[in-house]
């Protein structure tokens, strides 16, 4: 075990903890409309005012992939160094929110548009961390649910409903809090220099849950 490595561990009562985190980072695509739906995706307006037929699930009413999503996500995964996957799968995602008119998500698994890549990340010490990538999936942004509007009741803005995300999934490669918001920073500055995100985290288009779990030092990766 290396020196850096020793520094990031955590001193406990029993002995040392390593810490693990992957990384799942919702981007939203740059692209003047949704998803599956010719609706604007401009950020703000008043709610409800970006909301085609598709987006409110009106019966009948089908989707349509937009081609600019694609082109931008394997964009991404060429500036991830990834697997650029010639055929990609769309699935349904089911499950009740009140914001989500369809009753279902649709998103990809087993069959991403983008595959395995890396990203290398250089911290402040000079140490460089390499961070694999697992996949970069296409899906739908769900609408937003507002609680100030009144005492009572909640109301439901659309206008996010439909806009396509990217989410980029990275392996447990980091090891502390460091690393991860380099790696976080990284990825931003990559879609920024290559258009596919503008990274407005204040807009909600960068958006990232962290998986974090410790194990002591040398053991395998467990299960949830």
């Amino acid at each position: 075990m290396t020196q850096a490595t020793q520094q990031k561990l955590i001193k406990g009562a029993t002995g040392d903890w390593e810490v693990v985190i992957g990384m799942e980072v919702h981007a939203q695509v740059s692209s003047k409309s949704k998803l599956f739906s010719g609706a604007s995706t401009e950020f703000g307006g008043a709610p409800n005012s970006h909301v085609s037929l598709v987006d409110a699930a009106m019966p009948g009413m089908l989707p349509v992939i937009n081609a600019e999503c694609v082109n931008q996500a394997v964009r991404t995964g060429l500036g991830l160094n990834a697997q650029i996957n010639l055929r990609s799968v769309f699935d349904r995602k089911n499950y009740f929110y009140p914001d989500l008119p369809q009753g279902y998500q649709i998103s990809q698994y087993k069959q991403p548009v983008v595959g395995e890549g890396v990203v290398v990340v250089d911290l402040a010490d000079g140490e460089a961390v390499t961070v694999g990538i697992e996949r970069l999936h296409l899906e739908q942004d769900a609408g937003k649910s507002l609680h100030d509007r009144h005492p009572s009741s909640s109301y439901v803005d659309l206008n996010r409903s439909g806009v396509a995300l990217m989410e980029i999934v990275s392996k447990p490669d980091l090891r502390s809090s460091e690393e991860a918001k380099a790696f976080l920073t990284k990825l931003r500055s990559i879609m920024r220099y290559l258009g596919t995100c503008d990274g407005n985290m204040e807009e909600g288009s960068l958006r990232a849950d962290v998986n974090v779990s410790v194990r002591r030092p040398g053991e395998p990766l467990g299960t949830r």
